[in-house]
């Protein structure tokens, strides 16, 4: 039976929360490239890096120079580094396994979002996009700025002022959005005039234009994990999917030869020809009734399905489309609005982040079936005609004899080598590669107090009178098997002796056998006078 005619919204996809993470306010969340850790930005400062397994804390990255709220979170290509950005204008790499800082810049403006370029292992250069300026090349080494150009008027590193308002009545100094692509030798930058800028950022030359339709500010713009969509969504509330025309691996190389077979004679045209053989547009998104706005947009790992978060005040919302167009799903959660959204790269979870600074893991509902059926099978969900093969009743003929298998089995089998994980386009697992972090486990406070007690348990230094530890310790019964004792064992076994303080009646006794003593003692005092005992 076709499970895509009972169920046409049927899919791998999530529906409901599975659980939230809880750690200070919480901000901006980005996965590594496995999406084993969760790196969150918070509120004070701390970056926060979840294992997403065991969903525990793995690292927490603090920097005492920086106490204001994260802004962005970008790993590195292998996961060795991560970069933030922070509400005081810095952006600071820091070493994932070591908890060190490795470089820290300080930018003119605060920046929104910051990515580090996606083709090195051990990246010092990243894109950064300020709030009130253009997007910008940073080195961290040399903590060296190169600014990029924003609109078809802009030359060199001078930003050419607009002094206009856009169509939409946007400011021209709203916040310009910028990525990188796939292998990191190409910027796309939407502007607020509404085009996509393709930028070869180490020449710092426009070399493509693609209009959007309406001409609108372009708030987001997202690659998906493969290259081949672009993702970009503006204020006319549409989010619009481009499909990637130019081969992944060698972008720059075939743009440069659309340049020179392009026949242009203006520059203008001549890059918006150059745009188009580009990019093409495939499908826009949008809510025809509510009208709502857009946040956080993104893809999901394989590309297949994207979602879009309601920047709607008061509401978690999470639209989820098909790559086809179709609304396949609406995701509402809490009554807190929602400030950023991320999807996993292997599984299909999505992780929110909401105001009061909770991350929410949403994943597929999963219903279990524990029913003893055959393997083949089948639920129906209604009746249906049944139409019998026409050997399917035949007498069974005789075994045929099992072929024999091309399979050498004196060959080795190799049980070290990682095959290529087809979740990922360029894939193979990195030998540096961090997926997981060491455990740094720390004592519970209440180890911490007997470990400081014990330390004050000397031998040989408890005054049995005068110390309150020792006589609670008399009081409650404790010591009186000096070799099973749990301070013995505490101690290491070490013999440690203390002696009861003896009651009155004992002391009488005592006293009296001191005054008097027995027959016995008497009869052994005349024995060794008699010499009879050696």
């Amino acid at each position: 039976m076709n499970v895509s005619i009972i169920d046409p919204l049927q899919g791998d996809f999530p529906e409901v929360i599975e659980e939230y993470l809880e750690h200070g306010v919480m901000k901006c969340i980005a996965f590594n490239r496995r999406g084993t850790l969760l790196a969150a930005g918070c509120s004070d400062g701390s970056c926060v890096i979840w294992d997403f397994e065991t969903r525990g804390i793995a690292k927490e990255l603090r920097d005492k120079d920086c106490v204001a709220a994260i802004t962005s979170v970008c790993w590195s290509k292998h996961g060795h580094c991560i970069l933030i950005s922070a509400a005081d204008k810095s952006l600071t790499l820091w070493d994932v396994v070591q908890g060190e800082k490795i470089a820290r810049t300080t930018l003119q403006q605060t920046p929104l979002h910051a990515r580090l370029h996606p083709g090195s292992s051990t990246p010092y250069i990243c894109l950064a996009c300020p709030l009130s300026s253009a997007p910008m090349i940073v080195d961290l080494n040399t903590a060296s700025t190169t600014v990029l150009p924003v609109s078809l008027s802009d030359t060199g590193n001078d930003i050419a002022p607009l002094s206009r308002k856009f169509s939409d009545g946007s400011s021209p100094f709203t916040p310009t959005a910028a990525c990188f692509n796939k292998y990191g030798d190409l910027v796309y930058v939407g502007n607020s005039k509404g085009e996509i800028l393709i930028i070869d950022h180490k020449s710092n030359q426009i070399r493509g234009v693609v209009p959007i339709p309406g001409g609108s500010v372009i708030k987001n713009i997202v690659f998906s994990m493969n290259g081949q969509y672009l993702l970009t969504n503006s204020n006319d509330r549409t989010i619009r999917i481009y499909e990637n025309l130019l081969p992944v691996k060698v972008e720059l190389k075939a743009l440069d030869e659309t340049i020179c077979k392009t026949d242009e004679q203006d520059e203008v045209e001549k890059l918006k020809a150059v745009g188009s053989s580009c990019l093409s547009l495939s499908r826009e998104f949008q809510d025809s009734i509510t009208k709502v706005h857009w946040k956080a947009p993104c893809f999901s790992g394989d590309g297949e399905w994207v979602i879009g978060g309601s920047a709607s005040k008061g509401e978690h919302k999470i639209y989820m489309w098909d790559r086809a167009g179709h609304l396949v799903k609406i995701l509402e959660g809490p009554k807190e609005a929602l400030i950023d959204l991320a999807w996993h790269p292997v599984h299909p979870i999505v992780v929110s982040v909401s105001l009061t600074g909770l991350v929410y893991i949403w994943a597929k509902d999963y219903t279990e079936n524990w029913s003893a059926f055959a393997p083949d099978f089948k639920e129906l969900e209604e009746n249906e005609e049944y139409v019998e093969r026409e050997d399917e009743f035949d007498l069974v003929p005789e075994t045929e004899k099992v072929k024999d298998s091309d399979i050498n089995e004196d060959d080795e089998i190799d049980i070290v080598t990682v095959e290529r994980d087809p979740a990922f386009s360029d894939s193979d697992m990195s030998q540096d590669e961090i997926c997981y972090l060491p455990p740094d486990p720390s004592p519970d406070v209440t180890e911490q107090q007997d470990i400081r007690v014990l330390s004050t348990l000397k031998l040989g230094e408890i005054d049995q009178s005068t110390s309150p530890l020792s006589e609670d310790m008399e009081q409650n019964g404790h010591l009186t098997n000096h070799e099973s004792s749990p301070l013995n064992e505490e101690l290491g076994g070490a013999s440690f002796k203390r002696k009861r303080k003896p009651s009155e009646k004992v002391l009488e006794f005592q006293a009296e056998n001191v005054r008097k003593p027995s027959s016995k003692m008497k009869a052994a005092s005349q024995l060794l006078e008699a010499g009879n005992v050696s």
